[in-house]
């Protein structure tokens, strides 16, 4: 036996004494203050949202042993294998999320159980132990995807404690971005509700708020900014998702026709009627009735939606008897519709009555910062697989169009790009040209347009520094997925980082809120 495995089979089982006297006087502990009072140490908060699977690989029983005293301390639950051969066994039927494997054992080392790790499960971190003073083939281990490496002998036994605690915090901050990505991309494919900017954000607080109540809402704002998709999440997120969802768009209705669109009517009430027909009023009854563009409503039928509203009961067109119906309704419009009411074009008690809760929506120029979001989404949806992403001029262009027709005109925009184009990068003479025309209309007057929107940005690298800085954030830190969400390489992706001073921020308010 060589000197270095003496010493480091005396530390070891210096180390086992230790660990054993710490859990002794912890359970001593337990007994004289309250019985029923778990470990301290599995009483972290980080414990308590993920349970740790930890899988110890090493020849030495002992080392195993070890490592799963310090990791079952920590609140782990962990395996362990004697080689590369039967950790890779474990695998196969045993889920974990974080390895600890020597780096020299028989038949297969750790080198190699790594890199077949790595290759069949790359999602989960492991790290590497060494007691031979190979820094060389750990660094070599990491540059193959390890975490880290550590040192044995553990000596003292709280540098392994610290070691795991940080790798399993590592792992609950991947679990938990994981969970949160697919969250959003679910809640999106969805809705369609995408953004992260303040005002956006607002309003998906405030559909969270009123998804599970009845009360009427007023979705206002510009056309093409997502009114319908607001409306839809109200209903489809709360308890009315398995209820009708009747949408009007009383912009389009005949107004000869209005009536019997929304009440019904019965059989020989007007010339060509033929046959009883419910209204879209009743077919919602017991879920929900949007009333889009409800601004458009002729003053007659305002006062008979009223009715509706205050008696919850219809009268199809042509019958004597009225029929119950009980509706959540929305409404929305891209009009004032205070400034309609004091000139008298819409009823004032009407407006009263639906606006109960209002939900402004912001138009796209109040909102650029999404505008690198919503561009990765759309060419996802619009060309998914094909890995279409926006070169850094034609994102400029993007950002300083104003966008009149907002979101919608921006996914038209998209779809008309990614028809006309066989590349993978949209480059800027890809854009329509009207784009690129009212850009080069709109530059003089840049400054004047952010002093009156909410932006407050005062030049396009302010512009460029605050979308690359919220994307940075949403996806927390992930360098490459922000410079596929902004369409710039990584290496511009880098060099605008440190340009901007933004990684050091984010990487700091991380720390701060994971504290």
């Amino acid at each position: 036996m060589t000197q270095n495995s003496v010493i480091q089979k005396n530390s070891t089982h210096n180390a086992m004494t230790e660990s054993r006297m710490t859990q002794t006087k912890m359970t001593q502990n337990r007994g004289a203050q309250n019985p029923v009072t778990q470990n301290p140490l599995t009483q972290d908060p980080a414990t308590q949202s993920l349970r740790v699977r930890l899988l110890i690989v090493d020849d030495e029983q002992t080392i195993r042993r070890l490592c799963m005293t310090v990791g079952e301390s920590l609140g782990f639950s962990c395996l362990e294998a004697e080689s590369g051969d039967a950790a890779l066994a474990v695998l196969e039927s045993q889920p974990v999320h974080m390895v600890l494997t020597d780096l020299v054992m028989p038949r297969m080392s750790g080198l190699e159980f790594l890199e077949q790790m790595k290759r069949i499960h790359p999602r989960i971190e492991i790290a590497v132990m060494t007691g031979h003073g190979s820094v060389e083939t750990a660094v070599q281990a990491m540059k193959l995807g390890a975490y880290d490496y550590i040192s044995k002998p553990f000596a003292p036994l709280d540098e392994l404690r610290l070691f795991l605690r940080r790798m399993a915090d590592k792992v609950r901050l991947e679990e938990e971005n994981l969970f949160l990505r697919e969250r959003t991309e679910t809640d999106a494919a969805v809705h369609g509700i995408i953004g992260n900017s303040p005002g956006i954000q607002n309003v998906l607080r405030m559909i969270s708020r009123l998804k599970d109540t009845r009360t009427p809402v007023l979705i206002s704002g510009e056309s093409g900014t997502g009114k319908e998709l607001v409306a839809r999440a109200l209903h489809f997120r709360g308890n009315l998702a398995g209820r009708p969802f009747v949408a009007v768009d009383c912009g389009s209705l005949v107004p000869t026709l209005i009536e019997s669109e929304l009440f019904g009517y019965e059989k020989g009430a007007f010339t060509g009627a033929l046959r009883s027909k419910q209204g879209l009023l009743q077919s919602a009854d017991t879920g929900t009735i949007f009333l889009d563009e409800v601004g458009e409503l002729p003053l007659e039928m305002q006062a008979k939606i009223l009715r509706f509203l205050q008696e919850k009961e219809v009268r199809p067109v042509g019958s004597n008897h009225k029929v119950k119906v009980d509706v959540r309704i929305m409404a929305a419009t891209n009009r004032d519709l205070e400034t309609d009411y004091k000139k008298g074009t819409f009823r004032k008690d009407l407006f009263f009555r639906l606006n109960v809760v209002t939900i402004s929506l912001p138009p796209l120029r109040e909102r650029r910062s999404d505008i690198p979001i919503l561009a990765h989404w759309f060419l996802e949806r619009l060309a998914p697989g094909r890995g279409i992403q926006v070169s850094g001029e034609a994102m400029k262009t993007l950002l300083a169009h104003d966008w009149p027709g907002n979101v919608r005109e921006l996914e038209n925009c998209l779809e008309r790009a990614v028809a006309l184009t066989d590349r993978r990068v949209l480059e800027r003479d890809d854009l329509p040209a009207s784009i690129m025309r009212m850009e080069s209309q709109s530059t003089p007057q840049l400054h004047a347009m952010q002093e009156t929107s909410s932006f407050t940005t005062t030049d396009l690298e302010d512009i460029e520094r605050a979308t690359i800085a919220r994307v940075f954030l949403q996806v927390n830190g992930d360098k490459a997925r922000a410079g596929k969400m902004l369409g710039i390489s990584r290496a511009t992706l880098y060099r605008k980082l440190k340009r901007y001073h933004i990684g050091a921020h984010a990487e700091s308010s991380g720390a701060a809120t994971l504290q």
